[in-house]
């Protein structure tokens, strides 16, 4: 499975945002895109490039997109055409989709400080859904679901550690955390409202049809 080893600040001036990909630190002074030279997009000259092409607006949705939730080009490709084979809105079945994703809905609950930190805490086996060991990532959540902390003291102790630092969490209506159980249940699907990043999901529907 391929990964990206690059600066992560790297991708979120490329995009123009934010995309929470150090967690807590994204939201301090030390964050780049809080300095007016670094929050410009990598390479030479960049301050001259204009607003581009349509392709180009819709690509960088796109790539905005895969980054933000950290997938690839093969895992969002397949949930697109999940997407189209679905009833309703196209972009925003595909955004509810990647909100289902296992290790969006760890970060959401406070169990890790970022996306990246809630995949590793997954692969390690920390993470249970209804009550069995899941270790995939990409795992879609359904209505009805729990997720809950490996029942030892060494997970519980890491979970409850990054409580501890990140706060309480703001938990959308879709979920229902109980922190003394550690565990928390999909109640309902994800909407578009859910969605925290600002996309305009219709052209990437637009460039992924083509």
């Amino acid at each position: 499975m391929g990964r990206y080893t690059g600066p992560s600040c790297r991708l979120c001036r490329r995009e123009g945002i934010k995309l929470m990909l150090k967690g807590a630190r994204c939201e301090t002074a030390k964050c780049p895109m809080e300095r007016q030279w670094r929050s410009n997009p990598p390479g030479m000259h960049s301050w001259r490039r204009g607003r581009g092409s349509e392709y180009r607006l819709r690509l960088r949705e796109k790539q905005k997109v895969k980054r933000y939730y950290g997938v690839f080009e093969k895992q969002f490709m397949k949930y697109f055409h999940a997407a189209e084979r679905s009833k309703g809105d196209t972009g925003a079945a595909l955004l509810s989709i990647l909100e289902r994703r296992l290790d969006n809905v760890v970060y959401k609950l406070g169990f890790a400080p970022s996306r990246a930190a809630a995949r590793q805490t997954i692969a390690h086996g920390h993470v249970h859904v209804r009550d069995r060991r899941t270790n995939k990532p990409g795992y879609l959540v359904e209505v009805g679901d729990r997720i809950s902390i490996k029942n030892s003291d060494k997970s519980k102790k890491m979970i409850q550690a990054r409580l501890e630092e990140l706060g309480e969490p703001h938990v959308q209506n879709w979920l229902r955390l109980d922190l003394t159980k550690m565990s928390a249940d999909v109640v309902s699907k994800p909407t578009r409202d859910d969605v925290m990043i600002p996309v305009e999901e219709q052209r990437i529907v637009e460039l992924c049809s083509q």
